[in-house]
């Protein structure tokens, strides 16, 4: 390896630094330092738009559309881009950028994978931000292993955190996923980074979700919702009214709750759909949902509240394609299996929130008045809420009633 190639790798432990300690009051730093992508649903899971020279790490599965959002990023940045790419050629990113409208002067496309030829192009352009387009394919020359391998992996990534912040640019780094749904490599280079971001959704679907798992400079498990289009991703402004517009009427087993994603409300229908078997061992299907966390509510509704699940297949869904994963969402679960149970249907306007406990107490959840806020907003009339939250509700527009356990709850929707 050259001088030329690696001079920040090249240090020695005695060498004599170039930087001084300094007084933190001496830093200079406002919030208008943020770079501002007007995708005001990325801004928000970036914690206020991008933080110039941090690194922020995206992963998703093939197709979901990360590198959509990146070379639409890109043509927003009033600033020079850097768009590295090492999956594909000038002309396919050309096709996708005319086919997005994204044809700003200011991105420079680069097809290069040697880490030392993309520091060269970074110190003499200086762009805004960097985006590396996977950095799977990223290798250093002085390594034996293949480009994709753990350690190129770790080093590349390493030496483009170290360039960042050096240079003071902003750079993103696009990452595949395992079947298991990590991201590919080894777990460091998320600890190494400033932001770790991740698109869900299915590719057959038309609404992505894209969270926030890791931020230095924002709040984790933030949320960003879009809209896939023939003209790219589309922020969805009202997800909660996008989530619950084919939501079907009068029929069992459908319910709505409230689950907090980052600082903002989403409400979300529940389904369920029991039927009876013959198996031996009764089937327990979820989508969206934790698997062990519904088997331990329909246990619950069979022991406490003498439903005969255990010769009833159960379905749990997320309709929309979120998962949730806070437990503000189980009373709404065994509000909708025991729907779905009895054939008989939840009023549309009410909405359930609340933890189940395994005695079938429904306990407090957090950020109530928000949950019920945006209730309002979407028309909901009656929303059923834990007795342990019911200090906390100030004046409402809509009914608000507070159970102790699952059998009030279910006594109260069930005789409306």
């Amino acid at each position: 390896m050259t001088n030329d190639k690696c001079q920040m790798s090249n240090k020695s432990p005695n060498s004599k630094s170039q930087t001084k300690p300094i007084n933190i009051k001496d830093i200079e730093y406002n919030s208008e330092h943020r770079i501002k992508t007007t995708l005001d649903e990325l801004d928000r899971v970036l914690g206020g738009g991008i933080v110039p020279g941090s690194v922020v790490l995206v992963g998703g599965d093939p197709g979901i559309g990360k590198s959509t959002l990146m070379l639409q990023l890109a043509n927003l940045i009033k600033g020079p881009v850097l768009y590295v790419s090492g999956e594909e050629s000038a002309k396919q990113v050309r096709m996708r950028a005319e086919r997005l409208g994204a044809l700003s002067k200011n991105i420079k496309f680069f097809p290069e994978t040697n880490i030392f030829e993309i520091e060269k192009v970074m110190v003499s352009l200086k762009p805004t931000i960097t985006i590396i387009d996977s950095i799977q394919t990223i290798y250093r020359e002085d390594l034996t292993s293949s480009a994709g391998s753990v350690s190129q992996v770790r080093e590349t990534g390493a030496y483009l955190v170290q360039l960042a912040k050096t240079l003071h640019v902003a750079t993103f780094l696009v990452g595949h996923v395992t079947k298991d749904g990590n991201l590919a490599g080894p777990r460091v280079l998320e600890h190494m980074v400033d932001t770790v971001l991740y698109f869900e959704g299915e590719r057959h679907r038309q609404y992505r979700l894209l969270r926030g798992v890791k931020n230095r400079f924002g709040s984790v498990h933030e949320v960003g919702i879009f809209e896939m289009k023939k003209e790219g991703l589309v922020p969805v402004a009202n997800p909660s009214e996008v989530f619950l517009s084919e939501r079907p009427e009068g029929q069992p087993g459908s319910v709505v709750t409230s689950i907090i994603e980052g600082s903002r409300p989403l409400l979300l229908e529940i389904q369920a759909l029991v039927s009876f078997t013959k198996m031996t061992i009764p089937r327990r299907t979820t989508v969206g949902l934790d698997y062990n966390r519904v088997s331990m509510i329909a246990a619950i509704l069979e022991n406490r509240l003498n439903m005969k699940l255990s010769s009833q297949d159960i379905y749990v869904n997320v309709a929309g394609g979120v998962k949730i994963t806070e437990p503000a969402a189980d009373l709404a679960v065994a509000a909708a299996i025991a729907s779905s149970y009895k054939k008989k249907v939840i009023p549309p306007d009410t909405l359930l929130i609340g933890e189940v406990g395994l005695t079938s107490e429904v306990r407090a959840v957090s950020q109530i008045e928000a949950r019920i806020q945006e209730a309002e907003k979407l028309g909901f009339k009656k929303i059923i809420i834990p007795k342990g939250n019911s200090s906390q509700i100030k004046k409402s527009k809509i009914e608000v009633v507070a159970v102790s356990n699952i059998k009030e709850a279910l006594e109260i929707i069930f005789s409306a």
